[in-house]
């Protein structure tokens, strides 16, 4: 059967005061023709549905439409509750929607989903594990227990939780888990609400450990993969919720799997929502209104920092919001803030760290790949080898 993973919908959600909807409108469009074109079976949407426990009337709406165009054909939907939802609000509407093959899981079930796929006659057995908060498992875990124990005990929890909803895959069934957690080793946007204390409310990836073919995580919102027995991904957010996510490319995945068999994966890359985008114009307004003619980043919302050695004037700052709706930000920098700034980089910060801030500099904000991080930190560790052998 072929599955498409998505979750981190954050239906409701606003940038500084402005709209998403109509963004969130062509997530929805594009998602149904992607699950068309893409022949997809099976729908997992892993968790926040909506971006607060009380979202407007028209987040709803849309929740309901895109759940009605989804399963249009006979797809089946499988959703859970995140840690931005009302677990009670994403589930109350289970009893009119169930017989459109549309599962609503808001609270931890005692049992795995079972979903038909009509296409291959194969049977989905799905470990479905919402948003397991401390009220959500109903259990209280002891304050007076340090970090390390707190952590233990919840992601000892979670795994209880899971392997008893595994415990219902068979060797003829395609066997999926779902959750939305926080998964140790995840990469984190300033766009997601911690669902941990510290690092109390994180899950050990051993959790996971379930004999599941696939599992489909929410919470993240860039898309990746999480070290750990068989294959744990987190299918990421549609759009940029934050200008921590700039340049980030956003996705949905696509599951090809038979029953005992190995997944074959498709990232599938989305072109709706309108990018965030960070500027830093050294040049100083000169700079901004050249970039502003020649067209640059037109429809994207902006985050400027601008390089001045004068005040800034309201009227200036006016003008500039009047010749692009897209400004979100404007903050003016002055020479003995950057000197500032470039101490507080150079003092006590990892060296990943300061490679990524250099990285983003240059390139306008844009976030380096995990797999170019880490390069140049063996090309400095070889560097420090090589000076050691030398000084030998």
């Amino acid at each position: 059967m072929r599955i498409l993973h998505t979750g981190d919908w954050h239906f409701g959600k606003t940038l500084e005061g402005r709209s998403r909807l109509k963004e969130q409108e062509n997530f929805v469009d594009e998602l149904v023709r992607i699950a068309d074109w893409q022949q997809a079976d099976l729908i997992l949407m892993a968790g926040d549905v909506y971006d607060s426990v009380n979202p407007p009337a028209a987040a709803e709406q849309l929740f309901y439409e895109a759940c009605a165009k989804l399963t249009e054909n006979g797809r089946p939907l499988v959703v859970i509750s995140g840690n931005h939802d009302q677990p009670e609000r994403v589930s109350s509407v289970s009893p009119l929607v169930a017989r459109q093959g549309i599962t609503l899981i808001g609270l931890p079930v005692a049992e795995a989903v079972t979903v038909g796929v009509s296409r291959t006659g194969e049977i989905a057995k799905i470990a479905a594990l919402p948003y397991p908060s401390e009220a959500r498992l109903n259990e209280l875990l002891s304050a007076e227990g340090g970090e390390e124990e707190l952590r233990k005990a919840y992601s000892a929890r979670v795994g209880t939780l899971m392997k008893k909803l595994a415990g219902q895959f068979t060797p003829e069934t395609v066997n999926l888990a779902m959750s939305h957690i926080y998964v140790l080793g995840g990469l984190e946007c300033d766009s997601e609400r911690p669902i941990q204390v510290g690092g109390a409310y994180t899950v050990d990836p051993s959790a996971l450990s379930i004999g599941a073919q696939y599992t489909a995580l929410g919470h993240l919102h860039r898309p990746q993969a999480v070290k750990g027995e068989g294959i744990i991904r987190y299918s990421g957010s549609p759009l940029a919720y934050s200008f921590s996510e700039a340049g980030q490319a956003k996705s949905v995945m696509m599951i090809d799997v038979a029953p005992g068999g190995a997944p074959a994966l498709e990232e599938v890359h989305l072109s709706c929502g309108r990018p965030l985008v960070r500027w830093k114009a050294k040049g100083g307004l000169e700079e901004v209104h050249r970039w502003l003619d020649e067209g640059r980043d037109a429809d994207a919302f902006i985050d400027l920092e601008i390089s001045l050695n004068e005040s800034l004037s309201l009227g200036e700052i006016q003008r500039l919001r009047r010749s692009r709706d897209g400004f979100v930000h404007i903050r003016p920098i002055y020479p003995e803030m950057e000197r500032e700034e470039l101490r507080q980089e150079r003092s006590g910060l990892p060296v990943s760290e300061l490679f990524r801030r250099f990285y983003q500099r240059q390139t306008g904000g844009a976030e380096p790949e995990d797999e170019l991080v880490q390069l140049f930190l063996e090309l400095v560790a070889e560097d420090g080898n090589a000076k050691e052998g030398e000084a030998e």
